[in-house]
């Protein structure tokens, strides 16, 4: 494997501000401020404790959506869509199946990492743990390093929630629950986010009883509640038990079973499982860096506090990525690595934009959203006129055997300005690039409605929803409008 060049640190000291930049982590926001430093003719500095590559590629996207696809061709085999045709499949070997998935895992580390990373010109790597001994100097094995500026790019880690009984009796991060080699018999899952919703329908298509246990209403409980309840309705329909409105009071053993209980309107229940899986949240890897020395404000969550060029309360010191809050995305974290350095290291300074910012869940179906929701709309005081179109309506989605979900537009009322999108589809993730686009280059509505979309395709549904406005699409015939 390629490994990263590791700079002589003698050489540094003795010649003192050795960097025009040091970056503080190795994921995605931190190669993004590498990166462009590097284009911008910056000699950098970038450190790391733990593994190069980050949280994506390591212990989240790239493990994640391996482990849903596996589950998602048990479940598709053995759930067969069309008269006359019958199949069946298994988890025959789960070490396998997580050994594919870590070669892909370090693969992808050596190639998108270590390898970029040893042939970007002007950068350095070093290993170890870095601490600021004061402005402008970190300490790193006992060694300090200096430079003018910095970009704080170390992430998140799984936040656990303080409950009695917890800790004793043993629990998995969603770290731990995607380097399991013993697929569970049971698992509770607590939380109700996407993460908590990814990991409890993969592992039960591979065959682990899941419950999750959500505090709010519903799961998802940032997205409109019509979305919310189909997509549980959905997953209870494939033998997930959801539990809503739940706050757990204490977790304990009972033999090789470990317990939660919970409070729900009054009444306790008793849930029993093989495995417990927090999915609660992360918190900001901001505790351990000597922030407090040189005056860095952070949030209560660890969050590092910026402004809207990514400059925390020390002048020179940018934050960018999951460090510094939501949106906590791996492509939003590049984005904000690359503005951070040339924030940091230009003259023109340049503020984020994420008017048309797109997100996917990785449930089957997927939910993909961009701009605003119902609920945000009428926080923001903005009226909305919303058009619903259920994929029954959906050509393809008729052909394919599938109409589970729907698309919903939000369109400015009076006007003719897309204002949000909704998708609740299996591949919800490919199409909400449409919407996406027609908000951030202000394409009207009625251009989605008239323009030309192939047959027979899921891309038609944006075209029928937008057609929805001002049309009962249920009376149109197949192609026209």
């Amino acid at each position: 494997m390629t490994t990263p060049r590791t700079l002589d640190l003698s050489n540094d000291v003795q010649r003192g501000g050795a960097f025009d930049l040091i970056v503080v982590g190795a994921g995605s926001a931190a190669f993004g401020a590498a990166l462009r430093a590097s284009e911008l003719g910056a000699r950098v500095a970038m450190v790391e404790r733990g593994t190069l590559g980050g949280t994506c590629v390591n212990i989240g996207c790239v493990p994640s959506k391996t482990l849903i696809r596996a589950a998602e061709a048990v479940h598709r085999a053995n759930h067969p869509r069309f008269a006359g045709v019958t199949a069946q499949a298994r988890v025959e070997d789960f070490r396998a199946l997580m050994a594919e998935k870590r070669s892909l895992v370090a693969e992808l580390r050596a190639a998108k990492y270590a390898r970029v990373l040893a042939e970007t010109p002007g950068v350095s790597f070093f290993e170890g743990h870095a601490r600021f001994a004061g402005p402008g100097r970190i300490l790193l094995s006992g060694t300090e390093l200096r430079a003018d500026r910095f970009v704080l790019a170390t992430g998140m880690r799984p936040n656990v929630v303080d409950v009695p009984g917890l800790e004793e009796t043993g629990y998995l991060t969603s770290t731990d629950a995607l380097a399991l080699e013993v697929l569970p018999r049971s698992m509770v899952v607590l939380g109700g986010r996407f993460v908590a919703l990814e990991l409890a329908q993969a592992f039960a298509r591979l065959g682990t009883r899941i419950t999750v246990v959500q505090r709010s209403r519903h799961v998802l409980p940032s997205e409109d509640d019509d979305v919310a309840q189909e997509l549980e309705r959905l997953l209870a329909a494939e033998g997930l038990n959801i539990v809503t409105g739940a706050r757990l009071q204490s977790a304990s053993r009972d033999g090789t079973n470990r317990v939660v209980e919970l409070e729900r309107d009054g009444e306790r229940i008793r849930i029993a499982a093989e495995r417990i899986l927090v999915a609660t949240g992360r918190r900001a890897n901001t505790h351990d860096l000597g922030l407090d020395l040189i005056d860095v404000e952070l949030r209560s969550d660890g969050t590092v506090v910026v402004d809207d060029f990514l400059e925390t309360t020390v002048p020179g010191i940018f934050a960018a990525g999951d460090v510094i809050g939501d949106p906590a995305f791996v492509y939003t974290a590049a984005y904000e690595g690359r503005l951070a350095a040339e924030n940091a290291l230009g003259t023109a300074k340049r503020t984020r934009d994420y008017s048309a910012l797109p997100a996917v869940v990785f449930t089957d179906p997927q939910l993909a959203t961009v701009g605003l929701n119902e609920k945000e709309a009428r926080a923001r005081g903005i009226e909305v006129d919303v058009a619903k179109l259920p994929f029954v309506h959906v050509a393809r989605a008729l052909a394919a055997r599938d109409t589970r979900g729907f698309v919903k537009l939000l369109r400015a009322r009076g006007t003719d300005r897309l204002v949000g999108a909704t998708i609740l589809a299996p591949e919800a993730g490919d199409l909400i690039m449409v919407p996406a686009l027609a908000i951030r280059h202000a394409i009207p509505v009625s251009a989605l409605a008239e323009a030309f979309h192939p047959y027979l395709t899921a891309a038609e549904a944006i075209k029928l929803a937008a057609q929805t406005f001002t049309k009962d699409v249920a009376k149109l015939s197949c192609c026209a409008s």
